[in-house]
């Protein structure tokens, strides 16, 4: 096992979703632990909201991963994990999806999970993956905050839709809940004191598993 990294990829070409990122991820690095590169994918859209959209950076990302050989493992830090099985193929590391290790997660933590997508237009891509998954039985709803990439990164309001978007979970019967999108990493500690249940970021859930995967070798 490499040494060197965990390269986090932020697909869209977004900085402000890039330095949230960071910022959530600031607890996962210490002295003695592996390096966390955040990365913006520069060929990117400016936010992955569409099939189309997850479909164009498939190529982007393989280059991307190929391009960086003194990574430990990658982070594809996009909710769906584009290019996820693409770049598996190609990487000698291992290469973690926030989709799939944010939804194990909460498995752990909840015996039903609600989702919190960004948009209406999200919630079928989402939920093609996690059929994939075998997880439908698990999985209560997905409700979208019908806002975009950069306002759930940037905007005022984005809190507020997320206690409203996250009580009707609840409501229904999630006692763990997966932020579906990795521009609402700032808001996970809070929310979850909002709603009194597990609130999951995807992202920290996968650098979580990665971390295990390369301390363990070590």
């Amino acid at each position: 096992m490499s040494s060197g990294p965990i390269v986090v990829i932020n697909p869209n070409s977004n900085e402000a979703v890039t330095s949230g990122l960071d910022d959530a991820l600031a607890a996962f690095r210490f002295a003695s632990g592996p390096g966390i590169e955040c990365l913006t994918l520069a060929e990117g859209p400016f936010g992955i909201e569409s099939q189309l959209h997850s479909d164009q950076v498939v190529v982007p990302l393989v280059r991307l991963v190929e391009r960086r050989p003194d990574a430990s493992a990658f982070v594809i830090a996009c909710y769906s994990d584009p290019g996820i099985d693409a770049c598996r193929s190609i990487a000698k590391v291992p290469v973690f999806g926030i989709q799939e290790s944010g939804m194990l997660t909460a498995l752990a933590r909840g015996d039903r999970v609600g989702i919190i997508a960004i948009a209406e237009a999200s919630v079928a891509r989402h939920r093609r993956y996690m059929r994939r998954m075998g997880l439908g039985d698990r999985v209560v709803t997905e409700l979208p905050l019908n806002m975009s990439v950069d306002e759930t990164a940037r905007g005022n309001r984005t809190f507020e839709r997320l206690v409203e978007v996250g009580g009707q979970l609840v409501g229904r019967g999630a006692d763990a809940i997966v932020l579906g999108c990795a521009g609402m990493a700032r808001h996970r500690q809070p929310l979850e004191d909002k709603l009194g249940v597990p609130v999951i970021d995807p992202t920290q859930a996968a650098v979580a598993m990665a971390m295990g995967v390369v301390l363990s070798a070590g």
